[in-house]
């Protein structure tokens, strides 16, 4: 059972990397060895990437699925025993921790079979195999096997003839070595755009150079290609990660590859009359005694012939900066992306709800150290989970579609309000008593399970914040490939778990403390207080998805100017709750508290009158989902955004208030306008629960310098994620990225389109394009400098003009 429970988490992490890698570390070849005239040997061959091995046909029990051969028997012939194997190695596997015979390199495995009719040609039959390298392991594949048995009889027959040649020449013939063969394929990324791909396969002892080698080093790699007009190369030919070791021929530190690797050039077309490219690879091919001469191959790229480019494989070549951080660096770079996250406003008014939490749970320092030390663990557990699993079932938008969910939205807005309820004083929630009794005798394994669903309350409610670091974690990762996401998300989470083990640990400090009074219901009723006013957050998040306009703007600052100004009168003593005690004055620090509270409710007053309350610009609902989006007295107000006379504007474009920055919310419309009056284009990728998107919005875009390239120099497409209306039946289409399903509403559509063609699927996410759909510069997401943005905004705009 332990090692099944290791399989599938194997499994699990391979379908991380999957969405944006997929592995054949083993290729499968056959051929047929003639014996006598009625006996043959069906060969099959794997070659294996290096790091990876293929498992035996006979292994322990609750080990990997083992290799298995099947054989279409028919009358026509008989297998001759077992399918037999190479010698391999039996080693401990690291990933099931047992005993087992593996293969690596390569492995060969024959069948002997005796022909029953002479007319026999071809015998077929069906491999199933298992793979893993030391952190992971591949799913169970099939794959169809044709053994050619006309082909060896041939063969045989030409063999004679060279042996009756030979034994008339010289035993000095010199051997022609041939250690690196060359195949080539083509990826299809659009119409106008594909991947040049060749694999070379490399004899077992034989490296081949990489593309930039030192002086007086080896001859490197080159690629030349014969390029029709109408062709243009994108970047230069990528190549993979390979090793840089101590090179025993040329005394020094040199790039090569072993076994087998890739080589890719992204073009573009200028039409599609354009069926076929062809090039030359040149060179050098060393084992560790000798090198050959350079050898140059043509190859031969047919684009009639392609597949659906790979995730990774799209990538412009201007993102080619260098070699990936490693294993340490993404996990340092995570780390800190943690602490940046903490400072979002999704995950830090979560810190109270984690202290009321645990008052309930530590009666103890003892155990308030022990339920923060789980509390952490089970943050870190299912962050790496939440990250990665659902990301990798569900599909690119999933984790943005369940924290812009409108039922979860309202379901914890209900939540949070019993919660308040119940601190200040209402009710208190409890168990039943046979509940009570049975929580006593199982009372270690009842606090972890609630330890655990608070830890999965704050990874899932604070998603819509992180997404953004999140993915970007998960993207740079993804190109390393192997476990480096899960490396990413441990990291991330971890920096997560830190802070908030100790803000859960902080109840079982405060309970051993002497008492003190009443003071404890104090920060209850302040607790229940601030899970009210964030309660109102959620709901608002449904409403913005709905566009129901129930919870505009002035509303949602009335209920928090409301919420504030009560707990101000509480803290200055001018309220009393039931469990309140007997007040005869104030301390000094709840007076500063409630002065703080006080000066808060003050600030959000001009509110009500359009000021932007940049202090808490990622709670309320945008400037323009207001009753009056240009403030109230300006005759441009109104109901909604739309409500002025736009008649004279562009079809499908609209004026964001309060600044008038001409907008599309169609991409087709806005695309085709920036062609008409010249201008190029930014993709703004949004949502409409989107907190960060509305920071940017009402932070960064209000700059003179910045609204002023937003409203003259581009064509602006906000494309919103989360838009929950029906697409038209003519727009229904077949999503790409989840095969068998369709796309319904608008915000799958515009997720869908990011997610493929900028393979990312955070939000905000800003891309400058030309009338091409080419990027003027590299797209951005959340920037909150606004120096920052405007520089990259001058720069994508003056790249357009050039």
């Amino acid at each position: 059972m332990r090692n099944l429970i290791i399989t599938l988490c194997s499994l699990v992490i391979f379908s991380i990397t999957a969405k944006a890698q997929v592995y054949e570390p083993v290729k499968w070849k056959t051929s047929v060895e003639k014996i006598s005239d009625t006996e043959f040997d069906l060969i099959s061959t794997a070659t294996i990437e290096k790091n990876w091995h293929l498992y035996a046909q006979s292994v322990p029990e609750d080990g990997p699925i083992p290799t298995t051969f099947s054989y279409k028997t028919t009358s026509d012939f008989e297998t001759v025993g077992d399918t037999s194997e190479d010698e391999g190695h039996t080693v401990d596997d690291p990933v099931f921790q047992m005993k087992i015979k593996f293969f690596e390199d390569k492995a060969e495995f024959r069948q002997r079979i005796k022909v029953l009719n002479q007319e026999l040609s071809i015998v077929n039959g069906e491999v199933e195999f298992m793979v893993c390298d030391d952190s992971k392991c591949l799913p169970p594949e099939f794959i169809d096997l044709n053994f050619n048995l006309a082909a060896a009889i041939q063969s045989d027959s030409n063999s004679e003839k060279a042996n009756l040649f030979q034994m008339g020449t010289s035993d000095d013939t010199s051997q022609i070595l041939e250690p690196v063969k060359w195949k080539t394929s083509v990826e299809r990324i659009s119409d106008l755009e594909y991947i040049l791909v060749s694999k070379a396969t490399i004899d077992k002892g034989w490296k081949l150079y990489s593309q930039s080698v030192p002086e007086d080093g080896p001859i490197p790699t080159e690629f030349i290609y014969q390029l029709p007009e109408g062709v243009q190369l994108v970047g230069k030919t990528s190549e993979e990660k390979g090793k840089e070791v101590e090179d025993k021929v040329f005394k020094m530190k040199i790039k090569f590859f072993k076994t087998s690797t890739e080589f890719r050039q992204h073009v573009k077309l200028a039409n599609t009359d354009i069926t076929s490219i062809t090039g030359e690879v040149g060179f050098m091919a060393c084992d560790d005694e000798k090198c050959l001469t350079p050898s140059y191959v043509d190859l031969n790229y047919d684009l009639t012939n392609s597949v659906e480019a790979k995730q990774t494989a799209i990538s412009s070549s201007s993102e080619n900066k260098g070699e990936s951080r490693g294993l340490w660096s993404i996990f340092l770079v995570a780390f800190l992306s943690g602490f940046v996250a903490l400072l979002t406003p999704c995950v830090f008014p979560m810190i109270p709800m984690t202290v009321s939490f645990f008052i309930k749970q530590s009666q103890s320092k003892a155990k308030g150290i022990r339920n923060a030390i789980i509390y952490g663990l089970s943050i870190i557990i299912i962050y790496v989970l939440l990250g990665t699993l659902i990301t990798a079932i569900f599909g690119a938008d999933a984790l943005n579609a369940l924290a812009t969910n409108v039922w979860f939205n309202i379901i914890f807005f209900l939540l949070l309000v019993v919660f308040a309820i119940s601190f200040l004083g209402a009710f208190e929630i409890v168990l039943p008593n046979s509940w009570a009794n049975k929580a006593d005798r199982q009372a270690d394994r009842g606090g972890l399970v609630g330890i655990f669903f608070m830890a999965l309350a704050l990874a899932i409610v604070s998603f819509s914040c992180t997404g953004p670091i999140v993915g970007t974690i998960l993207v740079e990762a993804a190109s390393k490939g192997g476990v480096a996401p899960v490396i990413g998300m441990l990291g991330f989470s971890t920096a997560i778990a830190l802070p908030f083990a100790l803000f859960a640990a902080f109840p079982g400090w405060l309970n051993s403390l002497p008492k003190s009074g009443g003071w404890l219901n104090t920060v209850k009723v302040v607790l229940g207080f601030l899970e009210l006013a964030l309660a109102f957050k959620f709901l608002s998040q449904a409403d913005l998805v709905l566009q129901l306009h129930f919870l505009e703007r002035e509303v949602f600052i009335a209920i928090w100017i409301a919420i504030f100004g009560a707990l101000s009168l509480y803290l200055l003593g001018k309220i009393q709750l039931p469990h309140d005690s007997p007040l005869k004055h104030i301390s000094v620090g709840r007076l500063l508290l409630g002065l703080l509270t006080l000066s808060f409710t003050v600030y959000m007053i001009p509110g009500l009158w359009g000021a932007p309350l940049n202090l808490i610009s990622a709670f309320p609902p945008p400037l323009d989902y207001s009753e009056s989006p240009y403030g109230v007295g300006n005759s441009k107000g109104g109901n909604s955004v739309g409500s002025s006379d736009h008649s004279d504007l562009p079809d499908g474009a609209h004026l964001l208030a309060p600044h008038d920055i001409l907008a599309f919310n169609d991409y087709d419309k806005g695309l085709a306008y920036a062609k008409e009056v010249g201008k190029p284009v930014m993709i703004d990728f949004t949502g409409w629960a989107c907190v960060n998107c509305r920071k940017m919005e009402q932070n960064v875009w209000v700059k003179d310098k910045v609204l002023n390239k937003l409203k003259n120099d581009i064509v602006l497409i906000s494309l919103y994620v989360d838009d929950k209306r029906k697409l038209s039946e003519d727009d229904v289409t077949d999503s790409k990225l989840k095969p068998g399903k369709k796309l319904r509403y608008i915000g799958q559509k515009w997720s869908e389109l990011q997610t493929i063609r900028y393979k990312t699927n955070t939000q905000p996410f800003y891309v400058l394009m030309d009338h091409n759909e080419d990027n003027l510069i590299d797209p951005v997401g959340y920037m909150p400098d606004a120096d920052e943005y405007h520089e990259w905004l001058s720069e994508g705009i003056g790249n357009f003009e050039n």
